[in-house]
C-alpha cells in the first residue's frame, strides 16, 4: 500500500469510525465496480453492515482524498521540476489536508500572468526588493539605495519609482506565503461578517436583506443561498467585511522585526497592500465559494432526504384510483387507472370557473366514478386545485359509492407528460391527460412514478437550480437508486425507468430487458437475466437480489435472498425441517425460533455463509415479496374540504410533511395553503435541523398558531398537543 494510500484509509477510519479492515474492504468493493446498494446488502461483513447513506458518504470522501493525494504528487512534481523542492516543503507539501492549503503552498511556484510584482523584477528590482524586505539595522537609507536602479534603458526613472517596484515584489511575497493566508483565511472565516445591502428600490422576497449583516460562521445555509439568488437577480450586493487593521497588523508583525530598520516603514507599507490589493479580494472569493459549496452540500443532503420520504411513501394497492389534473380554460383533465395503474377510462370537466357547466361536469365525474368503480380521486395540487377540490368534496357526498379523496403533490407531472417516455406510453394522449394519469399513478405506486421524472423536478428542495448541478444529480440519483433497491423491483412489470435504476442496471440494458420480456414473455427465474443483451455476469452480480419475479418456478427469485445464497438457503430449509413449497405458502412462521434453537454460529458456519448474511436470508423467507412501504403509515383521504378562512387559533389538526427546509417543515392540513411549523415549534427539545424529528410523507398533528388571510399564511406548532 502507498503512502497516499495509508493516509486515505486513516483519514477514512477517523472520519467514519470503522476500523481499518472495513476501510480496505469497501475501498475494495468499490474499486471492483461493485454498486452501493449492492454492498449494502449483500457485503455486509466485509463492511461491518455499513449503510448505504454511509458508503454514499464513504465514496463521496474516497474520491475527494484521492483527488487531494493526485493534486499533492502534481505539486511536489511541478516544484521538484523547477528545482526548487526541499526538505521542508516536501514535508509541507506531505501535511496538507485541503485543496486550499496545497493551492496556498504552490502558489509561489505557479506562473503567473503579468503583475505589477512581474514587471518589476523584468527591471531588474528583485535585488532592492530582497535588499529592502531584509531591514537591516545598520543598512542605508532605502531611497539611497534604491538610486543604484535608476535605468533609463529599464524604465525606472527614479529612486522613487525603483523602490516602488520593490514593495509590488514584496507585496507579491507577502501575499504568496501560505502560512499567511491559511491563518488569515481562518481569521476570516471565524471573525468575517457578510454585508448585504439592496440595489433596488421596490419591494421583494429578498427585502429582508436590503440591510443585511450577520456573521459569516453563524450564517445559516439557506440564508446564503438566497443571497446568492438575489445578487444573481439584480436585487442585492454582498460583501464579505473583516476587521481590515487587525489582519494588517497581523502581517506587520509576522513581516517586520520589533526593533525598526531604516526599511521598515517601506515593509509595513507593502504588508498592508499585500492584504489590501492582493490577498483580500482572492480569500474574499476563495471564503465565500467555500461557503456556498458547504450550503450547497447542506441543501443537497435536505434535498435527499426529502426526496427519500417522497419516494418512499407507502403505495395504495388494488383500488381504482381518478387523477385529477386541475385546470381553468382547458378544463380539468381526467384519467382513471386500475389497481395495475392500466388507463381504463378518460374525460375533461369543465368545473372551475364561475360560467362552466358545473351540472354537466358532476354527471360526467359520477358516470366515470360509478362505471369505473373509483375508489379514491387523486386531485393535483397546482393550478386551479381549491376549485377543484371544493368542487370534488361536494360531488362525493351525493354518489352512492364510498369515494375519498386526496391532494397530491403534481411537481414534475408537467415534465413528464412531455418527455419521450411519455410519448412512448401514450401516444394517443395530449400532454395534459397523460399528467391525470401521472397523478393517479403517483398514489398508487410513488417510486415507480415518480422515477420517471428528473429528480431536480419533483419539487421537495430549496434552491435546487442554483447550486453545483453534476453534484446536486449525482446525490439525488443514488437516492432513488436506494430506494428503489432496497423496495426490489418486480422483474416483469417494471417500466424501463424503475429499471434503469436497479444496481448494475443502464438505461440500454434496462430497454434490453424490457424487449425481451415482450419477445419471449414473462420472465420464469432469475437466470433468464443473463440471455439479455449486454447483461453479463457483473451486471447480474449486482442485479439479480434486487428484481422479484412472483410466481416464478423458484420462490426465492421473490425474496432478496442473492442467487450466490440460493445453495444456502436451501440448506437452511432442509436442516430445519421445511421446504420451498411451506415458504411459498406462508408456512414457515417457526423460521428464527429453530435456528435460533440450533444456534445461529453453528448454521452459519455450516452453511458457508456469515451471520449477518443468515439473519437476512431468514428475513427474507419469511416474507416473500415483501415491500417495507407497506409497513408504514398510509396517505391521509378525504372526504371533506376546510378553507383558510375555517381556521381559528388553537385548532389541532391531522397533516401530512410535504416539505422540510432548513428552518422548518410544511405541512398540509387539507387547505389550500401549506403551514409552516418553524423549528422551534417542532418539539421541545432542542433539534438541530427538522431533518431531525421530520421527513417528508410523515403524518403529523398540528395545533393553529396564526392565520394571515392576506398574505396567505398559516403558522403551525406540534408543541403542547
Amino acid at each position: 500500500m502507498s503512502k497516499n494510500d495509508e493516509k486515505t484509509v486513516k483519514i477514512l477510519c477517523d472520519d467514519f469510525n470503522i476500523t481499518v479492515r472495513q476501510a480496505e474492504n469497501v475501498i475494495g468493493l468499490i474499486d471492483d465496480g461493485n454498486t452501493i446498494p449492492f454492498i449494502a446488502r449483500y457485503r455486509k461483513e466485509a463492511t461491518g453492515a455499513l449503510t448505504d447513506t454511509v458508503l454514499r458518504e464513504f465514496d463521496k470522501k474516497l474520491a475527494y482524498l484521492r483527488a487531494l493525494a493526485q493534486k499533492r504528487d502534481d505539486i511536489y512534481r511541478l516544484i521538484d521540476e523547477q528545482g526548487k523542492m526541499t526538505p521542508e516543503l516536501a514535508n509541507s507539501i506531505e501535511a496538507a489536508e485541503t485543496v486550499s492549503e496545497l493551492d496556498d503552498i504552490y502558489r509561489p511556484y505557479k506562473p503567473k500572468r503579468k503583475t505589477r510584482a512581474s514587471a518589476a523584477r523584468e527591471k531588474g528590482l528583485l535585488p532592492l526588493a530582497l535588499t529592502v524586505f531584509k531591514q537591516e539595522q545598520n543598512a542605508a537609507d532605502p531611497i539611497v539605495e534604491a538610486e543604484r536602479y535608476v535605468s533609463e534603458d529599464k524604465g525606472v526613472a527614479s529612486a522613487e519609482e525603483a523602490l516602488a517596484g520593490a514593495m509590488d515584489i514584496i507585496a507579491e511575497e507577502i501575499s504568496d506565503n501560505a502560512e499567511y493566508r491559511k491563518k488569515l483565511r481562518a481569521i476570516t472565516n471565524d471573525y468575517g461578517y457578510v454585508s448585504v445591502r439592496g440595489i433596488k428600490d421596490e419591494d421583494s422576497v429578498y427585502s429582508m436583506y436590503y440591510d443585511f449583516n450577520e456573521k459569516l460562521s453563524k450564517l445559516p445555509p439557506h440564508r446564503l443561498l438566497a443571497i446568492n439568488r438575489g445578487e444573481k437577480e439584480g436585487y442585492l450586493s454582498f460583501k464579505l467585511d473583516v476587521d481590515e487593521d487587525m489582519m494588517i497588523k497581523y502581517l506587520i508583525r509576522n513581516t517586520t522585526p520589533k526593533r525598526e530598520a531604516p526599511s521598515t516603514k517601506y515593509v509595513k507599507l507593502a504588508a498592508a497592500d499585500a492584504y489590501k490589493r492582493l490577498i483580500a479580494p482572492s480569500l474574499a472569493n476563495e471564503i465565500r465559494a467555500a461557503a456556498t459549496e458547504a450550503a450547497e452540500e447542506s441543501s443537497i443532503k435536505i434535498f435527499s432526504k426529502n426526496l427519500n420520504g417522497l419516494l418512499m411513501q407507502p403505495p395504495v394497492k388494488d383500488c381504482v384510483v381518478m387523477g385529477f389534473d386541475p385546470g381553468y380554460r382547458t378544463g380539468c383533465k381526467i384519467a382513471v387507472v386500475n389497481g395495475t395503474g392500466k388507463v381504463l377510462d378518460t374525460g375533461v370537466a369543465y368545473c372551475t370557473l364561475p360560467h362552466h357547466d358545473k351540472d354537466k361536469a358532476a354527471k360526467l365525474i359520477t358516470d366515470m366514478i360509478e362505471r369505473n368503480g373509483v375508489n379514491i380521486i387523486s386531485i393535483g395540487n397546482g393550478t386551479a386545485s381549491k376549485e377543484s377540490e371544493i368542487f370534488i368534496s361536494e360531488l362525493i357526498k351525493d354518489t352512492e359509492r364510498d369515494v375519498r379523496y386526496i391532494m397530491t403533490n403534481e411537481a414534475g407531472a408537467s415534465v413528464y407528460s412531455a418527455s419521450e417516455l411519455a410519448d412512448e406510453e401514450f401516444p394517443d394522449y395530449d400532454v395534459a391527460l397523460r399528467s391525470a394519469v401521472s397523478i393517479a399513478r403517483r398514489l398508487q405506486d410513488p417510486l415507480a412514478e415518480l422515477v420517471k421524472i428528473d429528480p431536480k423536478s419533483i419539487g421537495v428542495g430549496q434552491y435546487q437550480h442554483d447550486m453545483n448541478q453534476k453534484r446536486l444529480s449525482e446525490a439525488l440519483g443514488g437516492v432513488v437508486e436506494d430506494c428503489v433497491n432496497s423496495v426490489g423491483v418486480d422483474l416483469n412489470t417494471a417500466s424501463p425507468s424503475l429499471l434503469s435504476y436497479v444496481s448494475g442496471i443502464n438505461k440500454t440494458v434496462a430497454k434490453n430487458i424490457t424487449v425481451y420480456r415482450e419477445e419471449n414473455g414473462k420472465f420464469k427465474t432469475r437466470k433468464q437475466l443473463m440471455k439479455v443483451p449486454k447483461l453479463g455476469a457483473k451486471a447480474f452480480e449486482q442485479c439479480a437480489g434486487f428484481l422479484r419475479i412472483g410466481d416464478g418456478e423458484n420462490v426465492l427469485d421473490n425474496t432478496s435472498v442473492h442467487p450466490e445464497s440460493y445453495e444456502a438457503a436451501q440448506g437452511l430449509l432442509e436442516r430445519l425441517g421445511y421446504t420451498s413449497d411451506d415458504v411459498r405458502n406462508g408456512g414457515i412462521g417457526e423460521l428464527r425460533g429453530r435456528a435460533k434453537k440450533v444456534g445461529i454460529a453453528e448454521l452459519s458456519s455450516a452453511l458457508g455463509v456469515g451471520e449477518l448474511t443468515l439473519s437476512d436470508i431468514i428475513d427474507s423467507l419469511l416474507k416473500p415479496g415483501r415491500d417495507p412501504r407497506d409497513e408504514l403509515p398510509k396517505p391521509v383521504l378525504r372526504s371533506d374540504i376546510l378553507s383558510m378562512e375555517d381556521l381559528k387559533p388553537d385548532m389541532v389538526l391531522d397533516g401530512v410533511v410535504r416539505n422540510v427546509i432548513d428552518f422548518g417543515a410544511f405541512v398540509d392540513i387539507g387547505v389550500h395553503q401549506d403551514g409552516l411549523v418553524h423549528i422551534s415549534q417542532i418539539c421541545d427539545r432542542y433539534i438541530k435541523h427538522p431533518t431531525d424529528v421530520l421527513s417528508v410523507g410523515d403524518s403529523v398533528k398540528v395545533k393553529i398558531l396564526d392565520i394571515d388571510l392576506k398574505k396567505k399564511r398559516i403558522a403551525l406548532t406540534m408543541k403542547n398537543i
